[in-house]
C-alpha cells in the first residue's frame, strides 16, 4: 500500500456499522488478565488464515468473552477501549451490538451491561447500542430479559445472531416486529454462511431494516434487486468472509458487484480479536485487493454517514 493512500485512509472519516464489541475486546486488556493464557496474539491474525467452519471461530471468540465479559464492569472498559481507539482512527459513528447469549451464560443483567457500554462513549463519537439474539435465543429464562429490553432508554436496536443454519423460531417475526414498534432498529444477519433466500427471508419475515454482510444475496439476482429498490443496506465485513470462508479468496469478494448494482454497503470490522483487523486495513483490502479508487473508498465511507440512525 502506497504512504499516500494509507494516509488518505487515515484521514477519511469513517464509521462502523458491523461491530461485535465481545469481538472487539481489544487483546492487551486480555493479555493484562490472563498473561499466562495469553501472551502472544492468535494464530488468526495471519492474513493467509482460514477458520476451518463457523463453529471453529465462534469457539475461539466464545473462550475469548468468556475469561474476560465477567461484569457489566468489564463491558465498560471493553467499551471505553474501543472508542477511544475509533476516534484515533477517525472514526466517528459507530453501532455496536453485544450478545444475549453472552449475558445468559455469564448471569449478567442485561440493562446494566448496556447502560456500562453508553457511559464508555466518549465526546466526539455517536455510538447506537444493539442487543444481539440467537435463532433460538428466547427461552423461557431469556425471554423475560429480550421483552424488558424493548424498553431500556440506551437501547437503539436488536440484531439476529447466531449460526445461520439454525432454525429461526417462530417468536422471532413478532418480536422484530414490536421492537420497531417501541422505537428499535432492526437488523439481521443473513446471507453469509446460508444463500441469498435468507436475505429475503430476514427482509420479508423478520422485516429487518439492514442486514450484516449479506453477500451472498450477489448469487440471486432477484434479491440484489430488492436490496437495490428498498434501499436496504448491508453492512459488509470483507476480511472477515475472507478468514471465514465465506467468499473463496480475497479477489473474489463481490461488495464491488454489489456497489455497482445499486446496493448500499458499508463497511466494518466485524470481530477484530478474531481476524487481527482494524477499520483501516478493510479499506486498504478494498484498494488493493479489489481495486477502489479514492473515489469508490469515499462512496463507501459516505455511505456509513448515509445510513446512520439519526437521534430525535
Amino acid at each position: 500500500m502506497n504512504p499516500p493512500l494509507r494516509d488518505f485512509i487515515r484521514a477519511l472519516p469513517k464509521t462502523e456499522t458491523h461491530l461485535h464489541i465481545e469481538g472487539a475486546l481489544p487483546w492487551h486488556l486480555l493479555r493484562e488478565l490472563r498473561p499466562d493464557k495469553y501472551s502472544a496474539p492468535p494464530a488468526s491474525w495471519a492474513p493467509d488464515f482460514r477458520f476451518d467452519s463457523f463453529a471453529h471461530f465462534e469457539g475461539e471468540l466464545l473462550g475469548y468473552a468468556g475469561d474476560f465479559f465477567t461484569s457489566a464492569e468489564r463491558y465498560h472498559a471493553c467499551a471505553k477501549a474501543i472508542f477511544e481507539d475509533h476516534l484515533h482512527r477517525n472514526v466517528r459513528y459507530v453501532e455496536t451490538s453485544f450478545a444475549s447469549g453472552c449475558i445468559d451464560f455469564m448471569n449478567l443483567d442485561g440493562r446494566e451491561v448496556c447502560d456500562a457500554i453508553r457511559a464508555a462513549v466518549p465526546e466526539g463519537l455517536e455510538v447506537r447500542i444493539f442487543l444481539g439474539i440467537h435463532h433460538d435465543g428466547y427461552t423461557e429464562k431469556m425471554g423475560p430479559v429480550l421483552e424488558s429490553a424493548l424498553r431500556w432508554d440506551n437501547l437503539d436496536g436488536i440484531d439476529l445472531h447466531g449460526t445461520e443454519p439454525t432454525p429461526l423460531g417462530d417468536w422471532a417475526p413478532d418480536f422484530w416486529r414490536r421492537a420497531r414498534d417501541a422505537g428499535k432498529f432492526t437488523k439481521a444477519h443473513a446471507g453469509e454462511f446460508c444463500g441469498p433466500w435468507f436475505v429475503r427471508d430476514a427482509i420479508e419475515k423478520l422485516g429487518a431494516q439492514r442486514i450484516q454482510h449479506g453477500v451472498r444475496a450477489i448469487e440471486d439476482p432477484e434479491v440484489v434487486a430488492m436490496l437495490r429498490d428498498t434501499g436496504i443496506a448491508l453492512d459488509v465485513c470483507p476480511i472477515s468472509n475472507v478468514k471465514l470462508r465465506v467468499v473463496p479468496s480475497p479477489g473474489e469478494h463481490p461488495i464491488k458487484q454489489l456497489l455497482d448494482a445499486g446496493v448500499v454497503c458499508t463497511v466494518s470490522t466485524d470481530d477484530p480479536i478474531s481476524f487481527g483487523n482494524s477499520i483501516e486495513d478493510e479499506y486498504e483490502f478494498l484498494a488493493g485487493e479489489l481495486g477502489f479508487s479514492e473515489k469508490d473508498l469515499a462512496r463507501v465511507a459516505a455511505n456509513g454517514f448515509q445510513v446512520a440512525l439519526k437521534k430525535n
